[in-house]
């Protein structure tokens, strides 16, 4: 029977993980379940606009962006998200070296996908709002639905 390691062991082992994302957070840029990642421990400080591996207190893993910086962590946040997260130097497991979509080899760090983190993080205040609103508007709209249900 084969053995199960967790991210931590596999990247203990092998130096690096290999594997599908799962979830939305990062899309745009990284799509659920159909993109593979390569994450490699980090060499030193991260920089701006990183793409992080961590894990956080509940033992999820997480894969976001490093927005910006703090006393001993990071301020970190998906592309898909509405809220940054504080997470300390030691939750970091590793940073995303590469990806493929499809047969497409992709560098994170390379001109275009860092352009388009500049630009995608400057757009985040009208995109959070936009998300804001969205979800406003389905809570009105369960509400409203909800008592025109009840007076049937």
């Amino acid at each position: 029977m084969a053995e199960i390691l967790n991210i931590e062991e596999v990247m203990a082992r092998d130096g690096s993980y290999v594997g599908t994302t799962v979830g939305v957070s990062m899309y745009p840029m990284l799509r659920n379940r159909r993109d593979t990642i390569v994450v490699r421990a980090p060499r030193g400080t991260l920089r701006k606009f990183d793409v992080a591996l961590y894990k956080r207190g509940d033992g999820a893993y997480v894969l976001h962006r490093v927005v910006g910086f703090e006393p001993g962590g990071y301020i970190i946040l998906g592309d898909n998200c509405l809220n940054k997260e504080h997470v300390r130097e030691g939750q970091i497991l590793g940073v995303l070296e590469e990806f493929w979509r499809g047969d497409a080899h992709c560098d994170p760090h390379s001109g275009w996908w860092m352009a388009y983190a500049r630009a995608w993080y400057a757009l985040w205040p009208a995109r959070r709002l936009g998300m804001k609103a969205r979800s406003a508007a389905g809570r009105v709209k369960r509400r409203v639905m909800g008592a025109h249900r009840g007076a049937e």
